[in-house]
């Protein structure tokens, strides 16, 4: 496959815009309260990038460094404790704002539930999340991944007390595995990948990634900056695009900034789906072997596609030597900027600002997207270096350099 970039802007001609009261304010606000409950919160850093929006022609970029995340490494466990969270306070009949963590790990809720199974497919991240939370409400998991994926990885979702095991398949057929087992055994399936009839679970899941966005808007207050013209935001079957797409789209409203989202090339079903713009959803299949391994997904979120439909305005497919130039790029920037260790899928929208901003023959793309010396554009590094040896390659060894 040939590298390259592609561009879809969507055209809505009148149409009406899906609802996102799943994501307002008061929404927003119940899931931070139910993260800050978990004793280990605390906040993920936003970095003000100055030197380095100096250097790309930019106003302004911040970058929210998710490799804080609940010592975690990646941002992905917002959405599972969330769900998971909602999951076992529906059970016991309660809202989710009186469920907060030590109500949840209380003998007496514990007595109540019982032992419960948590499953999932997942290339890392998430996987990982849903073993956290499961370990830390005293429950077991069980996480399939795919054919391919990193033995650190699933070294990190054993090591959180889970059965893990790496498949034969790819990710989507992975998915369809852990739904299988959870309806042969009565488990309870944790994924952010929704399909008719499976749409509680992920829904939550997408509120939960809110709390990442949620902070971003109070750390922009006390630096004192605008409100960003840009966000630039990564998706696999996309589920965190949406969320903060939608929670920026509840509060802001008209005023949102300008979405763009961000694919690899070898699994850019969004990009697909906006291009064929003709209410279908659109998936790719095979291996799918991008160095964004978090990004690797290739059937939508129906949810997440319902979303982005009506609130994000752009869709790119990325080559991947976009992501290695924004890992080299975030863990070396100019003296003055805060340095961020990021991982392939975390760095992927880095990277693809960075090229269109400097690579000439991209300049109709950066005047589509309306960059220039007066954006400000927010960005979310969604994962630190999970995979430490293909880190390592990328960011030492100069494996994946600029295509010409």
């Amino acid at each position: 496959m040939i590298e390259k970039f592609g561009v879809v802007q969507l055209e809505r001609k009148g149409k009406g815009k899906y609802s996102v009261d799943i994501l307002n304010e008061g929404t927003c606000s119940k899931v931070i309260n139910f993260h800050r409950s978990f004793p280990m919160y605390e906040r993920t850093p936003l970095r003000d990038m100055k030197h380095l929006a100096e250097q790309l022609g930019l106003g302004g970029v911040y970058v929210k460094d998710e490799s804080y995340r609940f010592n975690l490494n990646a941002f992905k466990v917002l959405g599972g404790s969330y769900a998971i969270g909602n999951f076992l306070a529906n059970k016991l009949n309660s809202d989710i704002k009186d469920m907060p963590y030590e109500r949840l790990v209380s003998d007496e809720v514990k007595k109540e539930l019982g032992e419960l199974v948590f499953v999932t497919a997942t290339d890392g991240n998430h996987g990982r999340g849903v073993a956290w939370t499961a370990n830390q409400l005293q429950q077991k998991s069980v996480v399939y991944m795919p054919r391919g994926s990193s033995l650190e990885r699933l070294e990190n979702i054993r090591a959180e007390g889970a059965e893990a095991y790496i498949t034969d398949l790819n990710y989507d057929e992975a998915v369809r595995l852990a739904n299988r087992m959870a309806e042969e055994n009565g488990w309870i399936m944790v994924q952010d990948t929704a399909w008719e009839g499976y749409e509680s679970i992920p829904t939550w899941i997408i509120q939960g990634y809110s709390t990442m966005g949620y902070e971003a808007i109070d750390q922009l207050s006390e630096l004192k900056a605008d409100i960003p013209t840009h966000i630039f935001l990564q998706a696999g079957v996309g589920s965190m695009a949406a969320s903060v797409a939608g929670m920026f789209a509840a509060i802001y409203k008209e005023n949102k900034p300008i979405i763009t989202i961000v694919e690899p090339n070898k699994a850019d079903c969004l990009y697909r789906t906006a291009e064929a713009n003709d209410g279908k959803l659109r998936f790719v299949s095979g291996s799918m072997d991008t160095i964004m391994a978090g990004l690797a997904c290739g059937e939508p979120c129906t949810i997440g596609w319902n979303i982005l439909e009506s609130y994000a305005e752009n869709f790119l497919s990325c080559p991947d030597y976009v992501a290695a130039k924004g890992m080299r790029m975030l863990g070396n920037p100019p003296n003055g900027d805060t340095r961020i260790i990021s991982g392939e899928s975390g760095a992927a929208t880095l990277g693809c600002v960075a090229e269109l901003m400097t690579n000439k023959d991209l300049t109709y793309i950066k005047e589509k997207l309306g960059l220039d010396k007066n954006s400000k554009v927010l960005l979310f590094s969604t994962e630190g270096d999970t995979d430490k040896n293909s880190y390592k390659d990328i960011v030492w060894d100069g494996k994946y350099p600029s295509f010409k």
